[in-house]
């Protein structure tokens, strides 16, 4: 193919890619602070309406700066199944995108794999033009919930904090909702964010139950259950209430106590599934450099190499998945 036309495509993909990526952004950092400073403990319910009808005001001028496609995608898409479970991982990974963004993300990605598949990297082949279309259709997915994994993870680290911040409030005299008021205005990222959600439901009239499931369902950890278990049970039926985050707080430091001993006792074995996966990579990557004649029908014959290929990646993929299921313990 003209190496001319080559390129005008790969530049016209960026270009597509590009646009796709600014019109995503659909807050800025200025925005998100305010968005943000609504979930703070107004000083009256004036206040209180007037940043809702302000919050409104932005929410609607934003949905009039939208573009068509996403705006189509948001009506297509929203309220399905689909959407709806896209919608709560987008809440999980605290990303800043509507459900007709993020489809139209997948829909760019799995148009940027096909075309780097069918004019890059194998010319003309449609089947692994098909194959790229179907990992470019994973890859937002695979990004979200890393994106998930790295915030529940953060969150879990600074639970025992929070719940000594909530127990020492609640000894000094606070409410629940006061100590949760405290707590949102001195932890850090993602807790605050999420106190904050919990504080500012209960102010709109939400009860206290209710709006502690919705942050468990956008946070779901085992402890924060246990923890939101014992709070309701505990307006339910009473009860000391400090001495029971308390005791709850020291189980959870000793379990992570403990995860991080069993982390460094299997070690030696995580760093050996990653070895063991990546030498056969290594190995071809290095023959094919002293003599590429020696390897090229893995790449150039489709009725042998390619097969052999694909089986070799699967059992490279089951094998690091066997080793990784192996040394993961769970307490």
């Amino acid at each position: 193919m003209n190496p001319i036309v080559i390129v005008v495509i790969v530049v016209t993909l960026l270009a597509v890619l590009l646009i796709v990526a600014l019109s995503m952004r659909s807050r800025q950092s200025e925005e998100i602070e305010e968005r943000l400073g609504i979930y703070a403990q107004p000083s009256s319910l004036i206040q209180l309406s007037e940043e809702l009808e302000r919050e409104e005001r932005e929410r609607q001028k934003k949905e009039k700066e939208k573009s068509v496609l996403v705006k189509a995608a948001d009506k297509a898409v929203g309220e399905t199944k689909w959407g709806q479970g896209a919608r709560a991982q987008l809440a999980r990974a605290d990303l800043k995108l509507t459900v007709g963004e993020y489809f139209m993300l997948h829909i760019v990605s799995v148009i940027g794999m096909a075309f780097l598949s069918l004019f890059l990297l194998f010319p003309l082949q449609p089947v692994q033009a098909i194959i790229a279309a179907g990992i470019g259709f994973f890859l937002p997915r695979l990004y979200v919930a890393r994106k998930q994994s790295q915030r529940l993870k953060k969150f879990e680290q600074q639970l025992p904090d929070l719940l000594s911040m909530w127990v020492n409030s609640l000894r000094a005299g606070y409410s629940v909702l006061q100590a949760l008021e405290a707590i949102s205005r001195e932890m850090p990222e993602p807790t605050s964010t999420e106190i904050q959600r919990v504080v500012r439901e209960v102010q709109l009239g939400i009860p206290m139950e209710q709006a502690l499931d919705h942050m468990l369902e956008r946070v779901p950890s085992a402890e924060l259950d246990l923890c939101f278990t014992a709070v309701n049970i505990q307006r339910e039926v009473g009860g000391n209430l400090a001495e029971i985050l308390e005791v709850i707080g020291h189980t959870i430091r000793e379990r992570i106590k403990l995860f991080g001993e069993i982390r460094v006792l299997t070690a030696q074995g995580r760093i050996t599934g990653w070895l063991i996966s990546a030498l056969p990579i290594i190995l071809g990557v290095l023959l094919s450099i002293i003599n590429w004649n020696y390897m090229r029908n893995l790449f150039t014959n489709p009725g042998c190499g390619w097969p052999m290929l694909a089986v070799g990646a699967f059992m490279i993929v089951a094998g690091m998945a066997a080793i990784q299921r192996i040394v993961s313990i769970d307490i």
